[in-house]
């Protein structure tokens, strides 16, 4: 019977050795689990930060430049309000010998009259230049190099064809990263070529929303991507505006391009106009802005005509849709 009694100890203590053991085990599998996924959260929040940190610099080094030109705009306002501010003192003290010299003369009202009339034109004009020195400090944010940037959102339509791939794709790349720029913090970003295909496909119809990450992501597959282009703007326009408009949205969209391939610029004009109809107050749904990029100009001039019908269908386009058309003078950085 003794025999028998040590035996079912021995039983169950290896069982508890074996359940400690497992407890052991498991702890071990949980610490490499946690230290192997800590390391990738870390270079993803270092990565964002990086890039966060190298768009700030960037907005620094603008402000910066901006801050030296309305300081020089304002060195020349306060010497032309010292310069006003003397004449004023001249003038009181001509009044001043003025009535003493006229005190005993008939003529003393006329005299005075006439140089009161010449001080209050004085403080007029002093009174104009404190008001145009208000409105040089005040930093005006509504417009950069002529274009509007109120907008809450922001849509490109790219040609994607192989003249602007292959010749100026580089700057182009440049003047979409200058546009974003120009749009510190916006609520949403989409990306369609000129048939209107997006870049992004599981974002079709839906904005992509802002962030550094997504910007940087944005410019990165812009490199690469090819898609296929008859170069002609009309469908993404009508696209973008029909698929993203929506009552009390604040959107813009640039169209790039360096030709027009379709047979009617009319047709094109009245398909927008159309889709972008004005409201009560006059205004369009949406901004068009246009860039063009001279590819073509040292082509033969029969391959020429389509960048000047293309020039005609950008301004007319912006020009109607509350927008800015602008003309590069070259297509390479």
């Amino acid at each position: 019977m003794a025999r028998k009694k040590k035996r079912g100890v021995e039983q169950i203590s290896l069982s508890f050795l074996d359940c400690i053991c497992c407890g052991f085990g498991a702890v071990i599998l949980l610490i490499v689990i946690v230290r192997t996924a800590e390391p990738m959260i870390l270079e993803e929040t270092r990565e964002d930060l990086n890039a966060l940190l190298a768009d700030l610099q960037e907005q620094l080094v603008e402000i910066r430049g901006e801050t030296v030109v309305m300081n020089r705009d304002l060195q020349t306002k306060e010497e032309q309000l010292s310069e006003i501010t003397d004449r004023i003192a001249r003038l009181k003290m001509l009044l001043a010998d003025t009535r003493s010299e006229f005190e005993s003369s008939d003529d003393e009202s006329e005299a005075i009259k006439s140089i009161e009339n010449e001080l209050k034109r004085a403080r007029q004009e002093l009174n104009a230049a404190q008001e145009r020195m208000k409105f040089q400090r005040s930093f005006d944010d509504t417009t950069v190099g002529g274009i509007p940037i109120d907008s809450e959102y922001v849509i490109f339509v790219i040609d994607t064809s192989g003249s602007m791939f292959n010749f100026a794709w580089d700057l182009l790349l440049e003047k979409v990263i200058e546009t974003l720029e120009v749009y510190p913090e916006v609520k949403g970003i989409q990306v369609m070529n000129d048939m209107g295909e997006y870049m992004f496909s599981r974002y079709a119809g839906k904005w992509i929303p802002d962030s550094p990450g997504r910007r940087k992501a944005i410019i990165q597959r812009l490199r690469t991507w090819n898609a296929f282009s008859n170069s002609s703007p009309v469908e993404g326009i009508t696209k973008a505006i029909g698929r993203f408009y929506k009552p009390d949205t604040k959107i813009s969209v640039y169209v790039f391009g360096d030709d027009f391939s379709g047979r009617s610029i009319q047709d094109v004009i009245e398909t927008v106009d159309r889709i972008n109809r004005e409201d009560a107050r006059g205004e369009r749904l949406v901004r068009v802005h246009t860039v063009g990029f001279p590819v073509w100009f040292t082509a033969p001039r029969n391959q020429q005509a389509s960048v000047e019908r293309f020039a005609t269908l950008m301004r007319i386009l912006a020009e109607k849709n509350g927008g800015t058309f602008i003309g590069l003078n070259a297509h390479r950085p």
